[in-house]
């Protein structure tokens, strides 16, 4: 969308002033005193918009800002060193060896338990 680029709202802003003040100076040419030139409805309007741009124009500066202060982090990121991603690594491959021994044991442990089981009972015949 062209409303949210920087041209897009300097553009308006330029526009907006240029009529202002084309709009005070044909106000004052009829000789109209400055406390009626605020009070014109065309002059409010013209200032509103101006200020309505304005206030986009602050917010696409914080916009670019918080966009540069997540690339720079970003690129820090990228930067740091890759020692510590490997040694990160290294400790997760570190505590596979553990969980495995805990699963061997328990699974040793299964066939004696299995052994314990007590043996089915054998259905009797129908008695006819």
């Amino acid at each position: 969308m062209g409303s949210k680029l920087r041209q897009t709202q300097d553009a308006k802003k330029a526009t907006f002033t240029k009529n202002l003040e084309a709009r005070v100076a044909l106000l004052i040419s009829r000789g109209i005193d400055k406390k009626r030139i605020d009070k014109d409805t065309i002059i409010k309007n013209l200032k509103a918009n101006i200020e309505a741009v304005n206030r986009r124009l602050a917010t696409i500066d914080a916009n670019e800002k918080k966009t540069a202060d997540l690339a720079a982090a970003k690129a820090a990121k990228a930067a740091a060193p890759k020692a510590e991603a490997k040694s990160a690594k290294e400790a997760k491959i570190e505590e596979a060896p553990k969980k495995e021994k805990k699963e061997k044991k328990a699974k040793e442990g299964a066939p004696a338990e299995a052994k314990e089981k007590k043996p089915k009972k054998e259905k009797a015949a129908p008695a006819e």
